[in-house]
């Protein structure tokens, strides 16, 4: 191998993060026409056989962190600490990067990105050395559905600046968006917007394509992932007390809103209700529709509380995470997969896309999309076995179960046929069209 490259990513196989995935699947693809040397502060970082790994061990001052969030001033870190707290990792880096510089000189760095600070890396890397600089971007530094809100107008501001500053130093740019990218290009001059690349995320064609979910007259509803609506149920309910209310005045001091969303709807609750209504008009179907959740990281007692609350405890069930290898057996169950995202309150479309996306269309399960106007909407519209409803529109999502539930329990198959546009979004497609980015740079 005649090429060289430098990969800077904080985060690294095996971590299970969605730009880890993103990192695994690139470089395992580049590998095999690459030597490739990375710089990650994963604490237990492996990957292929010519990836070569340096760890840089984080740097955050976790304790310091931990006192100021215990004594309720965790808002000065998002005051002073910038672009993210994972700036103190940047020196280390950059005195390794250095040493593997000069014990090679790279044809390409590459960095990963989030964090948004390990950019910053890039930029002095190119500054000092002139070597190209190609950034990947899973999700854009002024996306409002990843930052809806910043600790200041200021913040907004930089964060604007800082992503210019990317786009105008890098070589290219690659994002997962295609809203994010249109958005980002019209705010640049001309000779910069052939720098930016859409390459989607990818997936792997599950293994069980071919294996029908359990006949056992059960219809099952399966959700793999975390949810994060749990508490903002709750604020429904009851007045907080004077210290709350006056530490989330702290909080919301100064900060600059772009916009807010509804976590509400990024949870099974309005799910739970359509349940609850199909079977209340199919009494016969009580106890055949079950709705389940992988992957729960908040309390026990929260979920049980909320489920409780909106009178959904016997149609949903909730478990924590498990090991992405035994995901593929949840899907296998699966009669129907859910997906939710939370909704902006003013109904405007965003230009996030998640990755359950791609995962489960490269499933042949009917998919229940109850996602907010904006790009996960427009990519899933015209997929075959999609049902798209609004967010929190628990009648339409029991129109949908009523009908493929009544249908499972005649003996249809309800497996769908996505061949046709599975074949684009693998791993391997993905991985191909990436590659041509970097030769393009490196003149290839």
């Amino acid at each position: 191998m005649n090429r060289h490259l430098l990969c800077i990513s904080y985060r690294f196989p095996p971590e299970t993060y969605p730009l880890t995935s993103r990192v695994k699947n690139m470089l395992e693809h580049l590998e095999a026409s690459w030597d490739i040397t990375a710089i990650t502060a994963a604490k237990h970082p492996t990957l292929g056989k010519n990836v070569t790994i340096r760890r840089v061990p984080p740097r955050t001052p976790e304790g310091l962190f931990r006192f100021l969030k215990r004594i309720k001033m965790g808002k000065l870190i998002d005051l002073f600490v910038w672009p993210d707290a994972f700036i103190f990792w940047i020196l280390p880096a950059l005195f390794e990067a250095r040493r593997q510089i000069r014990a090679r000189r790279p044809d390409l760095i590459l960095v990963f990105m989030m964090p948004y600070s390990t950019g910053l890396l890039g930029l002095l890397l190119k500054r000092l050395t002139g070597i190209p600089l190609v950034f990947n971007l899973n999700d854009s530094i002024t996306c409002t559905d990843m930052n809806p809100s910043h600790p200041t107008r200021l913040h907004y501001r930089m964060a604007h600046w800082l992503e210019d500053r990317y786009v105008r130093r890098a070589d290219a740019l690659i994002y997962v968006s295609k809203r994010n990218i249109d958005r980002i290009a019209a705010r640049q001059p001309e000779k910069y917007r052939g720098k930016l690349h859409l390459i989607r995320r990818g997936a792997r064609p599950h293994d069980h394509a071919e294996m029908a979910p359990p006949a056992d007259g059960i219809f099952r509803i399966v959700y793999t992932g975390g949810m994060s609506g749990w508490y903002h149920f709750l604020d429904e309910r009851g007045t907080p007390s004077f210290g709350k209310r006056l530490f989330h005045a702290w909080n919301r001091l100064g900060r600059h809103r772009l916009v807010t969303l509804d976590h509400r709807s990024h949870s099974p609750v309005y799910i739970g209700q359509a349940i609850k209504a199909v079977v209340e008009k199919h009494p016969e179907w009580a106890g055949r529709i079950e709705m389940s959740v992988y992957g729960n990281q908040y309390p026990q007692e929260l979920v049980d509380r909320v489920l409780k609350m909106h009178g959904i405890e016997g149609f949903v069930r909730v478990y924590p995470p498990v090991p992405h290898a035994e995901v593929k057996d949840k899907v296998r169950q699966a009669d129907l997969l859910f997906m939710a995202l939370p909704e902006r309150t003013d109904g405007s479309p965003g230009g996030r896309i998640s990755a359950k996306t791609y995962e489960y269309l490269m499933t042949d399960r009917p998919i229940l999309a109850a996602v907010p106007a904006g790009e996960n909407q427009e990519f899933l519209v015209d997929k075959p076995g999609v049902h798209m409803v609004s967010p929190r529109d628990s009648a339409a999502m029991a129109d949908a179960i009523e009908r493929l539930a009544a249908a499972s329990f005649e003996g249809r198959d309800l497996r769908v046929d996505r061949s046709c546009v599975q074949a684009t979004m693998t791993n391997r497609s993905r991985a191909e069209a990436f590659a041509g980015v970097l030769d393009e740079v490196v003149g290839a």
